[in-house]
């Protein structure tokens, strides 16, 4: 499998404020891009040429490494700034994005050092990482082959990027049933792709296939961490921050495209238009305030250790954003009206991707989650969430 693009020659972003930077400066260019790559199972290669040239795929690995440090929990503002910004560019793209942060911060949380090099330097030399989670009845299995090999058997569902992301980060269930993370090779070992499990309402462009893993090798260097680390608190629930920040870069764009919409028709001094935008406005700047939050809790020394607290204050996070990108569609849809909804205007398709990509797994038990959290704690609302 051939690499969708070159490896880049040039600087990459020396700290995690450059990398955010370099996102906000990204933003309007992937959004106009976004229309020809808005094609059901296409993947956006050119806007991920562009990610690369600007070092934002090596970002999430530390300076050492060839990276800019956005791994580090002090950096977490500034990752999901970054992830923001290249949402409100294009969801798809985020999405995308989002899963090769979230593989190469898993990389490095449970490793070891050779394979993290390993990895860091498949990184730098172009490959794409993705995780792969999901799956129906019939999913991964290892089949123990002796001497620290294995064999596949089974398969994924929503696989974004497949075909694309040659470093999935697959988990599967081992014999005992443990379940091992690994790193598939997918440029060598090949898995059969499925597209046409793929038929969406939106978020066309993330490619997020079937694929099948029969009979495919890999050996101990490729199994990554012990069994059971991907689900490993506060790290499994609490990344629901990152997609919560693509998802509020999409309720962003939203709104600036609205308000572009009612400027370019001079209808600003409607008073019903203003009405909408200041509850647009103040819904968008309520999701910034969540994800500022977000990232001081998963910042603070006692994050690890706390792990019921950053957990909940993620199931928060997440809760709240959905609800907020969900308020602001409507609220444009009502600003733009029928002809608004009409192409080459882009709300159509983000209407079409913000409403998918809001559909994240288990949403009324993170909620439920939370709830459990503050009915156990005996302290006042104003101490819930110190730690």
């Amino acid at each position: 499998m051939p690499l969708p693009y070159p490896a880049p020659v040039l600087p990459l972003p020396a700290t995690p404020a450059t990398a955010e930077t370099a996102a906000a400066a990204l933003a309007p260019r992937l959004f106009a891009q976004a229309p020809a790559t808005d094609v059901e199972g296409h993947f956006p290669t050119q806007e991920f040429s562009w990610l690369r040239a600007a070092g934002l795929l090596t970002a999430p690995l530390p300076a050492a490494l060839g990276g800019a440090g956005l791994h580090e929990p002090a950096a977490t503002q500034a990752l999901l700034s970054t992830l923001r910004h290249i949402g409100r560019g294009n969801l798809a793209v985020g999405r995308l994005y989002e899963g090769h942060v979230n593989a190469l911060q898993l990389l490095q949380r449970f490793g070891q050092a050779a394979q993290v090099r390993r990895w860091a330097d498949d990184a730098r030399q172009g490959h794409l990482f993705g995780v792969w989670n999901t799956q129906a009845q019939d999913g991964v299995h290892l089949e123990p082959l002796g001497e620290g090999r294995y064999r596949l058997h089974g398969r994924k569902t929503f696989a974004s990027g497949a075909g694309s992301v040659t470093r999935p980060l697959l988990t599967a269930a081992r014999p005992d049933g443990g379940w091992q993370m690994l790193i598939l090779p997918a440029d060598e070992q090949v898995p059969q792709y499925q597209p046409e499990f793929w038929q969406p309402l939106g978020m066309r462009a993330s490619a997020s296939f079937g694929v099948d893993f029969t009979g495919l090798e890999v050996t101990d260097d490729d199994l990554l961490g012990q069994p059971g680390d991907y689900y490993r608190q506060p790290w499994f629930s609490g990344g629901a921050i990152r997609f919560a920040a693509v998802q509020l870069g999409g309720a962003e764009a939203v709104f600036d495209e609205t308000r572009r919409f009612l400027q370019q028709l001079g209808r600003t001094d409607d008073p019903y238009q203003r009405q909408r935008l200041g509850e647009m406005g103040l819904l968008v700047a309520s999701g910034q305030h969540w994800l500022r939050a977000a990232a001081d809790v998963a910042a603070r020394p006692s994050a690890e250790l706390d792990a019921d607290t950053t957990v909940a204050h993620a199931n928060l996070v997440r809760s709240a954003l959905e609800a907020i990108c969900l308020q602001v569609l409507p609220l444009a849809e009502r600003c733009v009206g029928a002809r608004g909804l009409l192409r080459p205007e882009p709300f159509e398709r983000l209407h079409r991707d913000l409403t998918h990509y809001l559909r994240q797994p288990a949403p009324d038990a993170a909620l439920a989650d939370a709830g459990r959290y503050v009915l156990e704690r005996p302290g006042p609302a104003c101490q819930l969430w110190e730690m």
